[in-house]
């Protein structure tokens, strides 16, 4: 036979909720925890490997190529050369998956499957309130996500630093890839990825759309963020005559194309310069009087790591505070308190 106990002011205290929360959260989602922490320690293994042993014996084998010059033969350490080329395609893929990664996880897991299992609303009954029960489930892993994320963007961009005009074949900073990787604003989409989950998790109530809704909206939330990113800091301009050629150089475009005399900018028609003469003629069709090209060079590089990031999170901000107006709307705001507990 079972017995209500009376409610005690211990089982209502406020303070005391959140480390039970955080604990019981922890403990919930302990597997995608272990898979976390052990994706970030291998990675962390392989980026110290990329950037150590694996980038010195790639820079010895250089060296030798180097050393060759006009020989008809070469002996030269390839197989180097090829395995971090290789390791730094494999892990350079690996660290832009987390940011995916996180918002499936939470789409699927973090309040989706709650929500459909009714564990949810059982948790606002035991003295938490809807509002505490989110803020929890974003706090806590925000602070895992970035801390992880940001080990990882730290790690690889030491390690593309390590082969910088050490190996010829190194990435540019300009690269997709290796800006995205090595930069802090794929900390900032990560913890992106995880409101989203939520968010999606909140309005689906069921896990697998909530997976798929939340990686294909963080797949939208990166295109937009990275479409932004060249105009977010303003570029550099190099002009030349048709004489020099297009102007070429290492840097991220903006925009590129021909320069008319009366200083209109138009689409380069790419036919081959005026070497040959049917693209001369073209040219002259459209009074063409030079090349423009609007970049950004190496100097920019924080700058657009800090402002794509500061776009990110704002983004990010707009979805937590529509998150907390979607529980707010689905359970009208008002916390369900009132606890029994069985003896």
């Amino acid at each position: 036979m079972t017995a209500l106990a009376p409610t005690t002011a211990a089982d209502t205290r406020h303070p005391s909720a959140p480390p039970r929360l955080t604990r019981w959260l922890l403990r919930l989602h302990r597997p995608a925890l272990y898979v976390w922490a052990g994706l970030v320690i291998v990675l962390s293994a392989a980026l110290l490997w990329l950037g150590g042993p694996l980038t010195d014996a790639a820079g010895a084998a250089w060296e030798q190529y180097n050393a060759c010059g006009e020989a008809p033969t070469c002996v030269y350490d390839q197989p180097s050369i090829i395995r971090y080329k290789d390791v730094y395609s494999v892990t350079t893929f690996a660290v832009l998956t987390a940011p995916f990664l996180v918002a499936a996880w939470a789409g699927a897991t973090l309040t989706s499957r709650e929500l459909e299992t009714g564990t949810a609303q059982l948790t606002w009954t035991q003295s938490v309130s809807p509002v505490r029960w989110l803020t929890v489930r974003l706090a806590a892993p925000a602070a895992l996500v970035a801390a992880g994320t940001g080990l990882l963007v730290a790690l690889h961009h030491l390690a593309w630093s390590a082969g910088e005009g050490r190996i010829r074949t190194a990435k540019s900073w300009s690269d997709f890839p290796t800006f995205y990787a090595g930069g802090i604003v794929t900390v900032a989409l990560a913890l992106l990825g995880l409101v989203v989950g939520v968010l999606v998790g909140l309005l689906w109530h069921r896990s697998l759309p909530a997976l798929a809704t939340s990686v294909a909206a963080t797949a939208g939330a990166f295109t937009l963020v990275n479409l932004a990113l060249p105009h977010l800091w303003p570029s550099v301009t190099r002009v030349t005559t048709r004489t020099q050629g297009a102007p070429s150089g290492r840097g991220l475009t903006v925009e590129q194309g021909i320069l008319t005399s009366t200083g209109a900018r138009l689409p380069d028609p790419y036919c081959g310069g005026d070497v040959f003469p049917d693209c001369r003629a073209t040219y002259d069709g459209l009074h063409a009087v030079g090349y423009y090209h609007d970049y950004h060079p190496l100097s920019h590089y924080w700058p657009l790591q800090l402002t794509a990031t500061a776009l990110t999170l704002a983004i990010g901000a707009l979805l937590v505070f529509a998150a907390f107006r979607v529980l707010r709307s689905r359970t009208g705001g008002a916390p369900r308190r009132g606890r029994t507990t069985a003896v």
